[in-house]
């Protein structure tokens, strides 16, 4: 099939001129609809006619009839003006979408942020979060693309030059154990009644502390911590914990949920704050773009709800 060549493919103009005309089989009443003047109707008309070699109208006394190129061809762009006017107008209600990819780690996306992440969805529609779990290093002068980290939520001491780094938390680290653990072997009272309990133990724990800093700080030192299972991510050794196989050394933050709802007990209250902190981590030059500024508010808001309830159940050794 011959494809019309690209002077044959009229104007949107000229087929609002002849849909209207072809409705009312009037150019006067067709142009007053469209508030331009009849011989721009008849023009228009007449340019299509001279282009398709078509006569599209026809005089019947003093009005108009299509003839029968004219009702196919004015039925074909009533319906294009009504699918363009459809489209447009959902197109322009609908908010401009937003992606913004985030990069964690994965006990911190587990336990703490995924689990709140519907109500920043709630508060801003137009922006879909993609998180990545990892404890590795980010580019975050990536250009955009498929692989590019926007912002990240990382444990550091200290800052570093050209990133906006926001505090979101403080932790503080402690034992933990189900209900279900504590039935089979009892409720230690003592540090020292961990000496003879299984412990489940971290590997490459990156700064973060482990049980022979936690048994240094409460003054043991004899520990022996050369036995037990081991799991890479802090969120594993917590989902241990909860299915009752042993003590965990957790941190505040991944437990606020599990600890209100007594999933799990905290053994002792000896306060020992990490030396570790969360951060929002982002590019300076990209710290007021809308959708990095509105996560940003947004984390800090639930990590100050969260820095409170910590706070609040810091206190002496029970």
């Amino acid at each position: 099939m011959d494809r019309l060549k690209p002077q044959h493919l009229p104007p949107t103009s000229a087929l609002r001129a002849l849909e209207a005309a072809a409705r009312h089989l009037s150019f006067t009443a067709a142009a007053q609809e469209l508030n331009v003047t009849q011989s721009a109707i008849s023009h228009q008309i007449k340019a299509l006619e001279q282009a398709w070699g078509l006569p599209l109208f026809e005089r019947v006394g003093r009005g108009l009839r299509l003839t029968p190129a004219g009702k196919d061809f004015a039925q074909i762009a009533a319906r294009f003006i009504e699918d363009l006017t459809t489209t447009l107008q959902r197109h322009q209600n609908t908010p401009l979408r937003q992606s913004l990819r985030i990069s964690t780690v994965q006990s911190f996306a587990t336990k703490w942020l995924v689990p709140r992440l519907h109500d920043f969805q709630v508060q801003h529609p137009g922006v879909d979060v993609w998180i990545s779990a990892s404890e590795d290093l980010v580019d975050l002068g990536r250009p955009a693309g498929p692989n590019r980290v926007d912002a990240a939520i990382r444990l550091s001491q200290r800052r570093f030059p050209g990133l906006a780094m926001t505090p979101l938390l403080t932790e503080q680290v402690f034992p933990v154990c189900s209900p279900a653990f504590i039935a089979r072997w009892g409720k230690p009272r003592r540090p020292e009644d961990l000496r003879d309990l299984p412990l489940l133990l971290r590997n490459q724990d990156r700064g973060v502390p482990t049980w022979a800093d936690w048994f240094e700080h409460v003054g043991l030192r004899d520990i022996h911590l050369d036995h037990g299972i081991r799991f890479l991510e802090s969120s594993l050794a917590i989902q241990a914990a909860l299915d009752g196989h042993g003590i965990a050394l957790a941190r505040s933050a991944h437990l606020s949920d599990e600890l209100s709802r007594g999933n799990l007990v905290r053994l002792f209250r000896i306060p020992f704050v990490s030396p570790l902190k969360y951060f929002f981590v982002c590019r300076q030059d990209r710290a007021r773009e809308p959708a990095i500024a509105a996560f940003r508010d947004w984390i800090v808001g639930q990590a100050q709800q969260t820095q409170e309830e910590i706070d609040r159940d810091t206190g002496p050794q029970e």
